[in-house]
Protein backbone atom coordinates (compact mmCIF):
# COMPACT_ATOMS: atom_id res chain seq x y z
CA UNK A 1 0.00 0.00 0.00
CA UNK A 2 0.97 3.52 -0.45
CA UNK A 3 0.86 6.12 2.35
CA UNK A 4 -1.55 9.33 1.17
CA UNK A 5 1.01 12.15 0.46
CA UNK A 6 1.31 15.48 -1.46
CA UNK A 7 4.39 16.80 -3.43
CA UNK A 8 5.22 20.16 -4.49
CA UNK A 9 8.19 22.19 -5.74
CA UNK A 10 11.33 21.14 -7.76
CA UNK A 11 14.65 21.29 -6.99
CA UNK A 12 18.11 19.16 -6.48
CA UNK A 13 17.22 18.05 -2.73
CA UNK A 14 14.03 16.01 -2.15
CA UNK A 15 12.63 16.92 1.72
CA UNK A 16 10.29 14.48 3.07
CA UNK A 17 7.73 15.44 6.68
CA UNK A 18 7.31 12.94 8.84
CA UNK A 19 4.63 14.00 11.49
CA UNK A 20 4.41 13.23 15.13
CA UNK A 21 1.82 10.94 16.80
CA UNK A 22 -1.05 13.69 17.15
CA UNK A 23 -1.25 14.71 13.91
CA UNK A 24 -1.06 13.58 10.40
CA UNK A 25 0.37 15.36 7.33
CA UNK A 26 -1.79 18.73 8.04
CA UNK A 27 0.10 19.46 10.61
CA UNK A 28 3.35 20.54 8.03
CA UNK A 29 0.56 23.01 6.23
CA UNK A 30 2.63 26.14 7.79
CA UNK A 31 6.21 24.59 5.96
CA UNK A 32 4.93 22.51 3.03
CA UNK A 33 4.85 25.25 0.98
CA UNK A 34 7.18 27.42 2.01
CA UNK A 35 10.07 24.94 1.47
CA UNK A 36 8.97 24.36 -2.06
CA UNK A 37 9.40 27.44 -2.86
CA UNK A 38 12.71 27.75 -1.33
CA UNK A 39 13.55 25.58 -4.18
CA UNK A 40 12.90 22.33 -2.78
CA UNK A 41 11.16 19.11 -3.87
CA UNK A 42 8.37 18.09 -0.75
CA UNK A 43 6.87 15.11 0.14
CA UNK A 44 4.43 15.11 3.28
CA UNK A 45 2.61 12.00 3.60
CA UNK A 46 0.16 10.00 6.34
CA UNK A 47 1.73 7.60 8.46
CA UNK A 48 -0.48 4.26 8.78
CA UNK A 49 -3.48 4.96 10.70
CA UNK A 50 -3.10 8.42 10.51
CA UNK A 51 -4.87 10.87 8.26
CA UNK A 52 -6.16 9.19 4.86
CA UNK A 53 -3.67 6.41 5.32
CA UNK A 54 -5.87 2.88 6.57
CA UNK A 55 -4.36 0.30 8.82
CA UNK A 56 -4.91 -2.84 6.51
CA UNK A 57 -2.00 -5.13 7.44
CA UNK A 58 1.00 -5.38 9.89
CA UNK A 59 3.62 -2.81 9.03
CA UNK A 60 6.95 -0.90 9.41
CA UNK A 61 6.07 2.59 9.40
CA UNK A 62 10.44 2.91 8.46
CA UNK A 63 9.82 0.61 5.61
CA UNK A 64 6.48 1.74 4.17
CA UNK A 65 8.28 5.57 4.35
CA UNK A 66 11.07 3.64 2.16
CA UNK A 67 8.30 2.65 -0.35
CA UNK A 68 6.59 5.79 -0.83
CA UNK A 69 10.58 7.20 -1.61
CA UNK A 70 11.01 4.36 -3.74
CA UNK A 71 7.55 4.82 -6.00
CA UNK A 72 8.11 8.12 -5.94
CA UNK A 73 11.59 7.46 -8.22
CA UNK A 74 13.11 9.29 -5.32
CA UNK A 75 16.82 8.14 -4.67
CA UNK A 76 17.56 10.53 -1.37
CA UNK A 77 15.95 12.82 0.91
CA UNK A 78 16.56 15.32 3.73
CA UNK A 79 13.90 13.87 6.34
CA UNK A 80 12.12 16.04 8.85
CA UNK A 81 10.26 14.30 11.71
CA UNK A 82 8.28 15.55 14.54
CA UNK A 83 8.25 13.61 17.75
CA UNK A 84 7.18 10.01 16.63
CA UNK A 85 7.85 11.33 13.33
CA UNK A 86 11.96 11.67 14.34
CA UNK A 87 12.03 8.51 15.51
CA UNK A 88 10.76 6.89 11.94
CA UNK A 89 13.13 9.07 10.36
CA UNK A 90 16.03 7.68 12.72
CA UNK A 91 14.67 3.93 12.30
CA UNK A 92 14.36 4.84 8.07
CA UNK A 93 18.05 5.92 8.29
CA UNK A 94 19.36 2.93 10.34
CA UNK A 95 17.45 0.55 7.59
CA UNK A 96 17.69 2.14 4.68
CA UNK A 97 20.86 5.10 5.08
CA UNK A 98 21.64 5.18 1.43
CA UNK A 99 17.69 6.96 1.16
CA UNK A 100 18.73 9.45 3.60
CA UNK A 101 20.86 12.55 3.24
CA UNK A 102 20.18 14.44 6.52
CA UNK A 103 17.59 14.51 9.11
CA UNK A 104 16.09 17.20 10.93
CA UNK A 105 15.13 16.01 14.14
CA UNK A 106 12.24 18.53 15.87
CA UNK A 107 11.45 17.05 19.47
CA UNK A 108 11.87 13.59 18.45
CA UNK A 109 11.74 10.40 19.94
CA UNK A 110 14.07 7.54 19.44
CA UNK A 111 14.14 3.45 19.08
CA UNK A 112 15.02 2.16 22.69
CA UNK A 113 14.27 5.23 24.88
CA UNK A 114 12.61 4.04 28.06
CA UNK A 115 9.61 6.67 28.85
CA UNK A 116 9.96 8.34 32.87
CA UNK A 117 7.34 6.99 35.69
CA UNK A 118 5.72 10.60 34.69
CA UNK A 119 5.07 9.92 31.04
CA UNK A 120 4.01 6.05 31.87
CA UNK A 121 1.55 7.77 34.04
CA UNK A 122 0.67 10.35 31.47
CA UNK A 123 -0.27 7.19 29.17
CA UNK A 124 -2.15 5.23 32.18
CA UNK A 125 -4.15 8.24 31.79
CA UNK A 126 -4.69 8.57 28.56
CA UNK A 127 -5.50 4.40 28.22
CA UNK A 128 -8.04 5.02 31.45
CA UNK A 129 -9.81 7.64 29.01
CA UNK A 130 -9.83 5.47 25.90
CA UNK A 131 -10.96 2.43 27.76
CA UNK A 132 -14.10 4.33 29.00
CA UNK A 133 -15.42 5.38 25.87
CA UNK A 134 -14.44 8.70 26.58
CA UNK A 135 -12.90 10.18 22.98
CA UNK A 136 -13.01 13.31 23.47
CA UNK A 137 -11.41 13.83 27.08
CA UNK A 138 -8.29 11.78 25.75
CA UNK A 139 -7.92 14.19 22.58
CA UNK A 140 -8.15 17.02 25.15
CA UNK A 141 -5.33 15.64 27.36
CA UNK A 142 -3.05 15.40 24.30
CA UNK A 143 -4.14 18.71 23.17
CA UNK A 144 -3.06 20.23 26.56
CA UNK A 145 0.16 18.24 26.86
CA UNK A 146 1.64 18.54 23.32
CA UNK A 147 0.76 22.06 22.40
CA UNK A 148 3.18 24.87 23.91
CA UNK A 149 2.34 28.73 25.07
CA UNK A 150 3.09 30.08 21.74
CA UNK A 151 0.38 27.51 20.14
CA UNK A 152 -2.81 29.64 18.92
CA UNK A 153 -6.77 28.30 18.87
CA UNK A 154 -6.19 27.23 15.49
CA UNK A 155 -3.32 25.23 15.92
CA UNK A 156 -5.18 23.76 18.98
CA UNK A 157 -8.50 23.44 16.69
CA UNK A 158 -6.20 21.29 14.17
CA UNK A 159 -4.17 19.36 16.79
CA UNK A 160 -7.86 18.10 18.14
CA UNK A 161 -8.85 17.41 14.50
CA UNK A 162 -5.96 15.47 14.02
CA UNK A 163 -5.30 13.43 16.83
CA UNK A 164 -9.50 12.75 16.95
CA UNK A 165 -8.95 11.29 13.75
CA UNK A 166 -6.10 8.78 14.72
CA UNK A 167 -8.06 7.60 17.46
CA UNK A 168 -11.24 6.49 15.47
CA UNK A 169 -8.44 4.45 12.78
CA UNK A 170 -6.47 2.97 15.26
CA UNK A 171 -9.27 2.04 17.91
CA UNK A 172 -10.54 -0.04 14.77
CA UNK A 173 -7.25 -1.57 13.89
CA UNK A 174 -7.10 -5.52 14.92
CA UNK A 175 -4.64 -6.38 16.89
CA UNK A 176 -2.73 -8.53 14.35
CA UNK A 177 -2.19 -5.66 12.07
CA UNK A 178 -0.26 -3.52 14.65
CA UNK A 179 3.03 -1.77 13.42
CA UNK A 180 6.45 -4.31 13.60
CA UNK A 181 9.08 -3.52 15.96
CA UNK A 182 12.27 -2.50 13.35
CA UNK A 183 15.26 -4.05 15.82
CA UNK A 184 16.53 -0.57 15.66
CA UNK A 185 18.27 0.01 19.00
CA UNK A 186 20.05 3.10 20.60
CA UNK A 187 23.26 1.30 19.81
CA UNK A 188 22.12 1.12 16.48
CA UNK A 189 22.25 5.17 15.71
CA UNK A 190 26.14 5.90 15.99
CA UNK A 191 26.00 4.69 12.61
CA UNK A 192 24.44 7.40 11.45
CA UNK A 193 26.05 9.53 9.20
CA UNK A 194 23.74 11.75 7.53
CA UNK A 195 23.76 15.42 9.27
CA UNK A 196 21.38 16.31 11.73
CA UNK A 197 19.73 19.22 13.53
CA UNK A 198 18.21 18.03 17.12
CA UNK A 199 15.77 20.49 17.77
CA UNK A 200 14.37 20.92 21.79
CA UNK A 201 11.38 22.80 23.15
CA UNK A 202 12.38 24.62 26.49
CA UNK A 203 8.50 23.85 27.21
CA UNK A 204 8.10 20.38 26.26
CA UNK A 205 7.58 17.36 28.40
CA UNK A 206 11.39 16.41 29.95
CA UNK A 207 11.49 13.05 28.68
CA UNK A 208 11.87 14.45 24.74
CA UNK A 209 14.67 17.51 26.20
CA UNK A 210 16.25 14.06 27.14
CA UNK A 211 16.04 12.57 24.48
CA UNK A 212 17.78 15.40 22.47
CA UNK A 213 20.20 15.22 24.78
CA UNK A 214 21.05 11.76 23.95
CA UNK A 215 20.65 12.22 19.86
CA UNK A 216 23.20 15.29 20.32
CA UNK A 217 25.74 12.88 22.33
CA UNK A 218 24.98 9.54 19.68
CA UNK A 219 24.37 11.03 16.40
CA UNK A 220 28.21 11.59 14.99
CA UNK A 221 27.08 14.91 12.52
CA UNK A 222 24.35 16.33 15.07
CA UNK A 223 24.08 19.71 15.94
CA UNK A 224 21.65 21.09 18.40
CA UNK A 225 19.03 23.66 18.60
CA UNK A 226 17.36 24.55 21.37
CA UNK A 227 13.99 27.02 21.14
CA UNK A 228 13.30 28.88 24.22
CA UNK A 229 9.45 29.83 23.24
CA UNK A 230 8.49 26.15 21.28
CA UNK A 231 6.40 22.95 23.59
CA UNK A 232 6.94 20.34 21.75
CA UNK A 233 5.20 21.12 17.86
CA UNK A 234 7.09 24.12 16.59
CA UNK A 235 6.12 23.51 13.56
CA UNK A 236 2.18 24.53 14.90
CA UNK A 237 3.02 26.65 17.43
CA UNK A 238 5.44 29.13 15.49
CA UNK A 239 5.04 27.47 11.44
CA UNK A 240 6.97 31.00 9.81
CA UNK A 241 9.74 30.86 12.58
CA UNK A 242 9.59 26.89 11.97
CA UNK A 243 9.63 27.30 8.04
CA UNK A 244 12.97 29.42 8.26
CA UNK A 245 14.88 27.18 10.73
CA UNK A 246 14.38 24.35 8.80
CA UNK A 247 15.18 26.30 5.70
CA UNK A 248 18.03 27.45 7.23
CA UNK A 249 19.40 24.11 7.73
CA UNK A 250 18.81 22.56 4.73
CA UNK A 251 20.59 25.68 2.95
CA UNK A 252 23.52 24.28 4.86
CA UNK A 253 23.87 21.16 3.81
CA UNK A 254 27.19 19.64 1.67
CA UNK A 255 26.21 20.13 -2.14
CA UNK A 256 23.76 22.31 -1.87
CA UNK A 257 23.88 25.11 -4.62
Amino acid sequence: MTLSHDLAGQGPTTVVLLHSGVCDRRMWDGQFSALAEAGHRVVRCDLRGFGETPVDAAHTHADDVRDLLDHLGIDRAAVVGSSFGGQIALELAVRHPGHVSALALLCSGMPGFAPSEELRAWGGREDALLEAGDLEGAVELNVDTWLGPEADEAARALVREMQRRAFEVQLAVPDEFSPVRTGVTVDDLAGVEAPALVVAGAHDVPDFRAVADELTRLLPAARRLDLDWAGHLPALERPAETARLLTAFLAELPGRP
